[in-house]
């Protein structure tokens, strides 16, 4: 069997939905990727993240966190975000994938009940399906449909999980549902990989943004690869359940400790954003009136979603957008999204002139 998966990829072909690599070019206008806040560029957090790592002996972690890798660098990072959010105790973690997936089959236990919002990330429901108790999707944002979900559940604990921001529609998880995971005593999961640095009076996310003080049954995992221009994760809850998940997340227990540097330079951004948050929020807010104005969108924070409809016209599309106008943008696809779309992130990196010309070409295409 010289190409067992020929078959498969001749389908996805056909369905336009083959996936390459390629090397980014840094000659377009970066509008695809999740640097927020464009600190991905930023040299100083870079230069001052070597100075930390240089004031230690090594520069890497060398170890599972429970054998020999806890370094400083992360208890330090760990607590600086717990005092920035409102939590009792952080893990640092070494994606927001492999935060999702341990963090789910730790906490959903024989006998537990998984309620889980359909378009959650595929890394928690690829977590939903490893672990050992019931899992239920409910529809996008129903605070109604989870409610009587929440009627019905028996489990011995019944854990909600959302986004604060959705990754692909770019939308807010109702406040509702926050307070209904409140008053059913339930467990609740928050991705924060892209409301964190992005929404909110201190720019801390969802809780900040509805002014809710996290209780001892909230979770918040946060992403270091996207406003804050590093990459890892983060995971923040009570000491209680910290403790617990230092003692069953495979994710922690199993493999090699995060990044010292990548620690470091997440912990110097968060810094960045929080002495700097005022002018943070400005720029977020006019980019959101840009694309308010040019393409009638409201955006709750800087994903814009323009839906296409077919996948090979959105590749077209995005090949279209870097030729003519020297634009990068995400061309998402099935199954990603239910129909394909263009995703705009309007990137405070991007010059507002730029980015309201480009929403205007896109109107065009859009109406088109």
């Amino acid at each position: 069997m010289k190409n067992p998966y020929e078959s498969e990829l001749k389908a996805l072909k056909r369905a336009g939905r083959y996936r390459e690599r390629h090397i980014r070019d840094d000659t377009l206008m970066d509008a695809a990727s999740n640097d927020y806040l464009g600190l991905a560029h930023n040299k100083e957090l870079h230069l001052r993240a070597c100075e930390t790592l240089s004031l230690y002996s090594d520069h890497a972690p060398k170890a599972s966190m429970l054998v020999n890798g806890y370094h400083p660098i992360h208890a330090a990072f760990e607590s600086a975000l717990c005092e920035a959010n409102g939590f009792e105790a952080g893990i640092v973690m070494g994606s927001g994938f492999n935060a999702n997936i341990g963090l789910i089959e730790a906490l959903v236990r024989k006998g537990d009940v998984l309620l889980m919002d359909e378009e959650y990330h595929a890394s928690g429901v690829a977590g939903a399906r490893m672990c050992e108790g019931s899992v239920q999707f409910f529809p996008h944002n129903d605070s109604i449909a989870l409610k009587e979900l929440l009627k019905q559940a028996h489990g011995k604990r019944t854990i909600i999980a959302v986004e604060g921001i959705y990754s692909m529609g770019g939308d807010l998880v109702p406040r509702e549902i926050i307070e209904l995971a409140i008053e059913h005593e339930s467990i609740l999961i928050l991705d924060e990989a892209h409301s964190s640095g992005v929404i909110g009076e201190s720019l801390m996310g969802i809780l900040d943004h509805y002014e809710i003080v996290p209780t001892p049954l909230m979770i918040k995992m946060g992403t270091l690869g996207k406003a804050y221009g590093s990459f890892g994760a983060y995971v923040l809850s009570s000491t209680h359940i910290s403790e617990y998940l230092l003692n069953r997340a495979k994710n922690v227990i199993y493999a090699t400790a995060p990044s010292l540097y990548d620690t470091a330079l997440a912990h110097h951004a968060l810094d960045y954003i929080q002495t700097h948050t005022q002018r943070l929020r400005d720029q977020i807010k006019r980019r959101k009136t840009i694309v308010r104005e040019t393409l009638g969108i409201e955006s709750a924070g800087l994903i814009i979603p323009i839906e296409i409809g077919d996948n090979r016209e959105v590749m077209r599309l995005q090949e279209w957008l870097k030729n003519e106008m020297g634009i990068h943008v995400g061309a998402i696809r099935q199954p990603t999204v239910k129909k394909a779309i263009l995703r705009l992130i309007a990137r405070l990196d991007i010059d507002e002139v730029l980015l309201r010309q480009a929403c205007e070409r896109l109107t065009q295409i859009w109406v088109k």
